[in-house]
């Protein structure tokens, strides 16, 4: 119904902000993400999905399109509530969301807070395909899926480097050569990390 608000922004805080169109004043709930994005200035521009519920109407905002069609997209999840995927975007950036679920990174989800490991998988089973299909991130599911990489990743998290460090000098190493072997991929790995 509402799908942007343009005016002059007259409070701002980390979850929400004002924004006076016309002389009415919109309160936008908002992501971290957002809130970072957000120009000082007085003239701001936020895209907007209105929930609309038995005892409210609430506003979201957010700084682009893409951040909303994320967030529409986790709230049509089964379990994932407005909150949460608001929670999500304020955790996550929507690149790192969308490559999480592209690559069934369940792990990066559930590290969410309000996030368990069945929700977790729910919104990698729901989304997958949308996200493949809208975003064409094909690739990112391919270089994931390669399993010397996979387990190289969880040896070094055996040997209790952590998942994310490790993952980031895994994907350098697999750039370079994709055809590198567990051990290879290992070896390289400890130089670097």
């Amino acid at each position: 119904m509402i799908t942007h608000i343009q005016g002059r922004l007259i409070e701002k805080n980390p979850t929400d902000v004002v924004i006076d169109c016309n002389g009415v004043g919109y309160f936008i709930n908002i992501s971290l993400h957002t809130f970072s994005h957000i120009p000082t200035s007085e003239n701001v521009k936020l895209f907007t999905h209105l929930q609309v519920r038995e005892d409210a109407h609430v506003l979201y905002g957010f700084s682009s399109i893409v951040e909303r069609e994320i967030f529409k997209l986790l709230i049509s999840v089964s379990g994932v509530g407005a909150s949460i995927a608001r929670t999500m975007l304020s955790s996550l950036n929507p690149e790192q969301v969308k490559e999480a679920i592209a690559s069934n990174d369940i792990a990066t989800i559930q590290s969410v807070k309000g996030i368990g490991s069945k929700t977790a998988q729910r919104v990698v089973l729901d989304l997958k395909d949308k996200i493949l299909k809208v975003y064409g991130l094909d690739d990112v599911s391919n270089v994931s899926s390669n399993t010397n990489k996979i387990e190289a990743l969880s040896a070094l998290e055996t040997l209790g480097f952590v998942r994310k460090q490790a993952e980031r000098v895994c994907d350098k190493i697999y750039a370079q050569d994709p055809n590198a072997s567990v051990e290879t991929i290992i070896k390289l790995a400890l130089k670097n990390l």
